[in-house]
């Protein structure tokens, strides 16, 4: 795996020692049971992957090194370059500026972009129609291009299948920045429909199967489909990709439950005509963290914690899997920690802040998991691993001294 220069205030000498060993102890990433670290009062609960993946670190590399080689040059970045408070801030605080919101509102009129200036894209990618405008505006994205490979594999994905006559469905979410994008380069091969969940599936089951007629489609889906879409043509030959951050476990219920009702449909022996086998398309990453985080269920934990950005889609999916069975907490820094009584943690349904008190229970030794999304800094899940310390009154040589072992 290729070594990325990111700065190192997003780094972290304890959990870089976590991970180096989880890595000793499963060079070739079998075993996704998680780290136990045993402090005595407390047992912190380590997910054998978490935080920074592949496709972040390249997005940050490539950010802070533009940033290095043109101190002269006005930078700015379409939208958000990855789902984080933390790195996002701190590369507006470096002088590079937004020109959009993570919805699409326009922060900086085109008009102030010229031929001169550096605009990066972002790790989630952008549509062809934002490219058309960017090139017009004189400006080359491919030089500062910081799309995740994994993603443009999707893009890949979506066009052979387009070049094959299938209509494309998208499981995403239709107002995230990646679904849109997906969704915009899909429509330059093949049709694509947006499907957010196994329930619009099984919509889409029906339409597929003559239960529910074209009126029902343009209407439940409205703004989740190609221009021109024809059900009655564009369902008879289909292939699914992801949005790389989705639960890989629904994209591939999805992908099944379509299969099924084009066997109803066409038959057992019709099926290769018109369904598309595209595993392929899921991220490793997001794979790996999300098996890892199903792990953790197994573990009987008192309580979990899962940092990240409040619009990070895979840091929302890790703590779906952990709210499932665990009171769980979704908070984006140490800051959320008020003190050992009080929390501030993002209430995922409300999509809104929640005061709660009494979060730490009263017994010994209190098992606790501690994971991270794919867009979150190392140095962040150590700070809120010291915090949590301090409130236990475990200081940092008896967690070092636990850590050595381990080894």
């Amino acid at each position: 795996m290729k070594k990325f220069d990111v700065p190192t205030y997003f780094r972290s000498s304890i959990i870089a020692s976590i991970k180096g060993i989880q890595k000793l102890r499963d060079p070739r990433k079998q075993d996704f049971s998680p780290t136990e670290i045993d402090l005595g009062k407390v047992i912190l609960i380590i997910p054998r992957h978490f935080g920074f993946c592949y496709g972040v670190e390249n997005a940050i590399e490539i950010a802070y090194k533009t940033i290095q080689e043109n101190p002269n040059k006005r930078i700015f970045l379409l939208s958000e370059i990855i789902h984080n408070p933390h790195v996002n801030k701190d590369l507006n605080e470096m002088g590079i500026r937004f020109i959009q919101d993570n919805e699409g509102n326009q922060l900086i009129d085109w008009n102030e972009i010229t031929k001169d200036d550096i605009v990066i894209t972002p790790a989630f990618g952008t549509t062809k129609e934002i490219e058309t405008k960017v090139s017009e505006l004189g400006v080359d994205l491919k030089t500062h291009n910081t799309t995740c490979p994994f993603v443009e594999k999707v893009w890949n994905k979506a066009t052979k299948l387009g070049n094959d006559d299938y209509t494309v469905v998208i499981h995403g979410k239709h107002e995230h920045e990646e679904t849109k994008a997906t969704f915009s380069h899909t429509n330059a091969a093949t049709k694509a429909v947006i499907v957010k969940n196994i329930a619009e599936a099984q919509f889409l089951g029906d339409v597929i199967i003559g239960k529910k007629n074209k009126a029902d489609f343009y209407t439940f889906f409205e703004d989740k489909f190609s221009v021109g879409f024809d059900p009655a043509i564009d369902l008879v030959k289909i292939g699914v990709v992801n949005q790389t951050t989705m639960l890989a476990t629904e994209t591939q219920e999805i992908a099944e439950y379509l299969r099924t009702r084009l066997i109803e449909k066409y038959g057992s022996d019709e099926l290769n005509n018109h369904y598309a086998d595209t595993r392929d398309t899921l991220c490793y990453a997001t794979n790996d963290n999300q098996s890892a985080t199903l792990k953790l269920l197994e573990t009987g934990a008192d309580l979990a914690f899962v940092i990240g950005g409040y619009n990070s889609s895979n840091t929302s999916h890790l703590f779906e899997i952990l709210e499932a069975k665990f009171p769980s907490y979704f908070i984006s820094s140490a800051d959320s920690l008020i003190d050992n009584q009080t929390i501030h943690h993002y209430h995922l349904d409300q999509q809104k802040i929640k005061i709660s008190h009494d979060y730490l229970p009263k017994k010994e030794p209190l098992r606790i998991i501690i994971t991270s999304g794919a867009s979150c800094p190392d140095s962040v899940v150590n700070e809120v691993i010291s915090k949590l310390l301090s409130f236990l009154s475990i200081d940092e040589e008896t967690f070092k001294n636990a850590l050595e072992g381990l080894v």
